[in-house]
């Protein structure tokens, strides 16, 4: 699992156990051991705060806007879990257990694995059994993750080029409306772009 994340994020190196924790939900039998929800409950008030700042300063932001309205129709888990997490291949590696149901209960479901088969039949069939719900709590997991073991500034970076940027889904009702998505843009052009160094403050800092 920290593979994984190392090969995602780099130059973060993430410790086993938290990895693990990141990618563990509660549905799972290793849950006992570590599970992801103290870390998701963090990452979505990081996500919420990173997000209200960034309404904040935006030339978009118009007296009408609702900050919570806003929040909760782009950070809402299942977009998270939906246009995040696929991203970043959480469904190959996450330990979750799906709810059970005919879908993933034939021959094929269960050699083929769970993710395999979901994204052949497409979003209903994912959010029917909760896919969605799973991998946006472990998008949330991962930025508190980060938060608590690389700091503020890195979790900062990470949302402006790693998230917000993902949620930009133009002319549908949810992610972030669309006036605000040409300043989401040149935010994180400003830090280096969606591959940007997501340690680049810190060493500037280091080199002063």
């Amino acid at each position: 699992m920290e593979q994984h994340l190392n090969s995602l994020f780099p130059p973060l190196k993430f410790p086993p156990e938290l990895a693990a924790r990141i990618l563990t939900h509660t549905s799972h039998p290793d849950a006992i051991y570590r599970h992801n929800a103290r870390l998701s409950f963090i990452g979505r008030r990081i996500l919420q705060t990173y997000l209200h700042l960034f309404l904040h300063s935006s030339p978009a932001l118009h007296p009408t806007h609702d900050y919570s309205q806003i929040s909760q129709r782009a950070l809402n888990t299942y977009v998270l879990g939906e246009h995040v997490a696929p991203l970043w291949s959480f469904g190959k590696v996450m330990k979750w257990t799906p709810v059970a149901g005919p879908l993933l209960s034939t021959p094929t479901a269960r050699q083929e694995g769970p993710v395999a088969v979901l994204s052949r039949l497409g979003p209903e069939a994912s959010r029917s059994v909760g896919l969605y719900k799973v991998q946006g709590t472990a998008v949330e997991a991962l930025v508190g993750g980060v938060f608590h073991q690389f700091g503020g500034s890195v979790a900062h970076r990470l949302f402006h080029t790693r998230v917000l940027p993902n949620i930009l889904v133009p002319g549908r009702p949810e992610g972030l409306p669309d006036v605000f998505h040409e300043h989401v843009m040149e935010v994180c052009d400003s830090m280096g772009g969606l591959k940007g160094d997501l340690l680049a403050a810190e060493s500037a800092a280091s080199e002063s």
